[in-house]
């Protein structure tokens, strides 16, 4: 069954049937940790995704013969919690692997554990490109689109401006770094007269955003990277707006355009801005797209974000492997997962490069405009990776030795 018979079926049928529960030696578990408290915001739809998935697919006979189940887990966005609970799913739990985690610096943290234990870790969300390149290991695998070709596909369109000065602002950590190393190298070679007139890097969730606003209208840059998310992005939002710190200058957002950064801003939501994000309100009948979107609206009663997206690939992607690898050991489930392929899925066909683990989900790009008192993303395109990321060579050399 495709994947987009299974959304139909499960948005028809979701609510009214309820699974059976099978017996524990029926089941094979998957160990998912993620940030339930801290980013509940983030968390919930993604949970939300993976649950839906685990409808549909236990719902068509599970995976050899068996019910697929996730142990979800919370890790407060500790790293040093979610190993520990990462360490009791897979020893006392019977988990067969590990999947989870938003915060860059706890994903690289189950990253460097699974290699240690000789675990396998589908890193779903966590964006920092050192995941799969610097810090790289067989045992390591990343769902969510690169933030290098999303930066690329940002860049691409500076490109095509006059704009020559340019400022950043991110949060101070792996994500944020990479993202900012990205577009200055992707920007730089398109474009070789730019420069980088101020970098502002805020703490993480502690953005003092009147003196990051300041600090860049010093500069006098003649256009803005913004890779801040989350609370941060409506305290500078809000701050640059009302300072005139946007006026007259192009803005690109990294992840801007997503509804669980975008929704929050409400009739604040900047205009004009060039952002990565997720357009599910723009799908047109009949799509894949919009097949995914009835469903998990049919199963959860809200709106999707890309999370909940993240979260039903991810059970997929899992389900998938397993199938393929015929078994649950781990070395089984590592091969399975190289040049793996999942058709049909609402982002067409997702697979697994074997070069650096990094699955081909590629980003939704557009313009930020209001519609009604809320932020929407119009003349948005999805684009794939191809043409976006660094040759092979220059990928074999980041990233260290198997």
């Amino acid at each position: 069954m495709t994947l987009t018979r299974r959304m139909i079926l499960a948005a028809a049928s979701a609510l009214a049937i309820a699974p059976v529960a099978a017996s524990a030696q029926d089941t094979i578990k998957v160990g998912e940790i993620n940030h339930y408290k801290r980013m509940a915001a983030f968390a919930e739809p993604y949970r939300k995704g993976i649950e839906l998935a685990l409808e549909e697919i236990n719902a068509d006979g599970g995976v050899l013969d068996s019910e697929l189940e996730f142990i979800f887990r919370d890790d407060q966005g500790d790293p040093a919690e979610a190993i520990k609970i990462a360490e009791e799913l897979m020893t006392r739990e019977g988990a067969v692997m590990l999947t989870g985690s938003i915060l860059s610096n706890v994903g690289l943290a189950l990253s460097s554990f699974a290699a240690e234990k000789g675990y396998l870790y589908l890193a779903a969300e966590p964006l920092a490109d050192s995941l799969v390149w610097g810090s790289g290991n067989p045992n390591t695998f990343r769902l969510r689109a690169s933030t290098w070709i999303q930066a690329a596909m940002l860049a691409e369109e500076a490109a095509k401006t006059d704009a020559v000065k340019y400022a950043t602002i991110a949060p101070n950590y792996a994500y944020g770094q990479d993202a900012v190393a990205a577009f200055k190298e992707n920007l730089t070679r398109l474009k070789p007269d730019v420069e980088f007139v101020a970098e502002q890097w805020p703490a993480l969730f502690n953005i003092d955003a009147g003196a990051e606003v300041q600090a860049i209208e010093r500069a006098k840059p003649d256009a803005i990277y913004n890779v801040t998310f989350g609370t941060d992005l409506a305290r500078f939002v809000r701050e640059g707006g009302d300072r005139g710190l946007f006026d007259g200058r192009e803005v690109y957002g990294l992840l801007t355009g997503e509804p669980e950064y975008l929704d929050p801003l409400g009739d604040e939501a900047p205009e004009g801005w060039f952002v990565t994000g997720y357009p599910w309100y723009g799908f047109e009948d009949g799509t894949p797209e919009k097949a995914f979107v009835d469903a998990y609206m049919d199963y959860s009663g809200e709106t999707p974000k890309i999370g909940s997206l993240v979260g039903y690939l991810t059970a997929y992607s899992i389900a998938a492997a397993i199938e393929d690898a015929g078994s649950t050991e781990t070395d089984a489930l590592i091969e399975a997962f190289e040049g793996l392929e999942i058709p049909d899925t609402p982002i067409g066909t997702l697979s697994y490069r074997e070069i650096d683990n990094q699955s081909t989900m590629g980003a939704y790009v557009g313009t930020l405009a209001l519609e009604d008192g809320a932020g929407v993303m119009v003349d948005w395109e999805y684009k794939t990776p191809d043409g976006y990321m660094p040759s092979d060579e220059e990928i074999m050399e980041m990233r260290p030795a198997d």
